[in-house]
């Protein structure tokens, strides 16, 4: 899947990004030119996933300064406030202003660019690796959003623990959410999923507590878009539920992603800005009304996810088990 189909493509002096809100029912890649044009996909959800709003935010600086239409400070306070919540950015962001407090040149900030993109990758293949072994023999699982190629910079944070994890034959069923409101999981999971040949079934997002009462799950499978020092997780609304149900019900509960995705100046969960998106994106559906007309709606993209619930954070520099302030502290310093 990650080489069949390339969400993010740098083509030297202009960035295209597969417009994920159109999948799965048209494959079309938006050509951006500017820092404001990235910035603007990363906020029209054209692009998604931390890890890959990271990736896209970095070539969205190369073009500030290669096109010169903005200044790289400037570019990078628009970039900055197109997802306040994922950490990916900020980190992108500031690495990339390393580089150009240092070598203020168009081709070493490319040449960060595009390491920041091949770092993500052979991240994900890690943690891939390390989260199947987790994983017992013939596990079903429960994944929530997409956090695969599409999300990343191939392979996947939690979908790359099931790609792996399937190829070494220890995952039988995956079950993924629908993740509402932007369905990622019913277009973007399931056609991953499907591409890869993994058994899976769609399941609406209310029904994951009732299917743990049900049925063996091993394990709850999921990503982050901001880890804090104390091991709070936030993730795509619907997390804390998933959580909350994986705890009732005896299931174990992962999350995986890489340590860009690590706040250690963020002391706890409820630190972690939440971002709110506009009422239409609940009482609408691509333009037809769903709700009656002026019904207002609390609309929070992500939640948090108490360090206590979780049973193992996977990054690429290895698994933290019942995480803590302090066992975060030592593995990242």
């Amino acid at each position: 899947m990650s080489n069949a189909v390339n969400p993010i493509i740098w083509d030297r002096n202009r960035l295209r990004l597969l417009d994920q809100r159109l999948l799965p029912a048209e494959v079309v890649y938006l050509d951006c030119l500017t820092a404001k044009d990235v910035a603007e996909a990363i906020h029209g959800m054209a692009v998604r996933g931390a890890p890959a709003i990271g990736i896209a935010a970095a070539y969205g600086l190369v073009l500030s300064v290669q096109k010169e239409h903005d200044s790289f400070a400037r570019a990078s306070e628009v970039l900055a406030a197109s997802r306040p919540t994922a950490v990916n950015l900020r980190w992108a962001l500031e690495r990339m202003r390393g580089i150009w407090l240092r070598t203020p040149t168009v081709e070493a900030l490319e040449k960060e660019a595009i390491a920041i993109h091949d770092e993500d990758l052979a991240q994900n293949l890690k943690m891939g690796e390390l989260g199947a072994d987790l994983l017992p023999s013939n596990a079903s699982v429960i994944t929530h959003c997409n956090t695969g190629a599409l999300a990343t910079g191939g392979h996947g944070t939690a979908l790359g623990v099931i790609r792996s994890g399937y190829a070494r034959n220890r995952i039988t069923r995956v079950y993924n959410t629908e993740t509402r409101p932007w369905l990622q999981g019913a277009r973007l999971t399931a056609w991953e999923l499907q591409q890869e040949g993994i058994p899976a079934q769609l399941l609406a997002d209310g029904a994951a507590a009732h299917l743990m009462s049900r049925e063996k799950i091993d394990w709850v499978i999921v990503g982050a878009d901001r880890i804090a020092a104390n091991g709070d997780t936030a993730n795509k609304i619907g997390t804390y539920m998933l959580a909350v149900a994986a705890k009732r019900h005896g299931v174990k509960f992962m999350v995986v992603a890489p340590s860009g995705t690590f706040d250690l100046r963020c002391r706890t969960g409820a630190e972690i800005p939440i971002e709110e998106r506009t009422a239409k994106e609940l009482t609408e559906f691509r333009g037809q009304m769903i709700a009656p007309v002026g019904y207002d709606a609390f609309n929070p993209v992500f939640d948090v996810t108490p360090a206590e619930l979780i049973d193992a954070i996977v990054c690429e520099r290895g698994v933290i088990l019942n995480p803590d302030a302090d066992k975060l502290n030592a593995l990242l310093g």
